[in-house]
Order: C-alpha cells, then structure tokens, then sequence
C-alpha cells in the first residue's frame, strides 16, 4: 500500500520535469519573419458537402451493490531523501552559445 510520503515522491519528478520545460529557457526572436508576395489567379474551390447522423448517447447513472475492500490506513512520520532541483534561468547579460 502507498504511503502518503511515497505518492508525494513519485509525484515530485514529474511536477519537478514539468516546471524545468515550461520555465527552463528564454526564447528571444532574433529576425522578423514575413509571408512570401505570390500572385495568383484561380476560380475558388468548393468543400464536399455532407450528410452526418451519429448516434445517440444517453448517459445517466444507476445504482448497482459491488464489493470492496474496507481499508484501514495507517501513518507514521519517516525521513526520507527526496529530489531537490534548482533551476538557474539564463540573464539579459549573458551571451547565449
């Protein structure tokens, strides 16, 4: 059975992962970009059209009897190693390679 330490542990690498991606970089645009002038001359096109009937869903709730398991929980404090992760953004100052 997990402990509540241990799904914080497994919870913390990836929350860990995702932080470092969304905030591990600094994008700058170095050139504008711009569409290339193209003239061109046709008769517009036309979509297919279509005819869709998809099913119907109904969707409600029922009551049924199922078997589970009654738990019983217990919690001790451990201490343990966990993942630290710092993370150093780049600065205004610094010359990117």
């Amino acid at each position: 059975m997990f402990s509540l330490i241990r799904i914080r542990q497994v919870l913390l690498l990836p929350l860990a992962a995702l932080l470092v991606v969304s905030a591990g970089c600094r994008v700058q645009q170095e050139e504008a970009g711009e569409a290339p002038d193209v003239d061109v001359n046709v008769d517009p096109g036309k979509l297919p059209e279509y005819d869709v009937d998809g099913p119907e869903v109904e969707v409600g709730t029922e009551e049924k009897d199922v078997t589970v398991p009654e738990v019983e929980v217990t919690q001790e404090e451990k201490t343990i190693n966990v993942p630290d992760v710092d993370v150093n953004l780049p600065t205004e100052d610094k010359p990117q390679e």
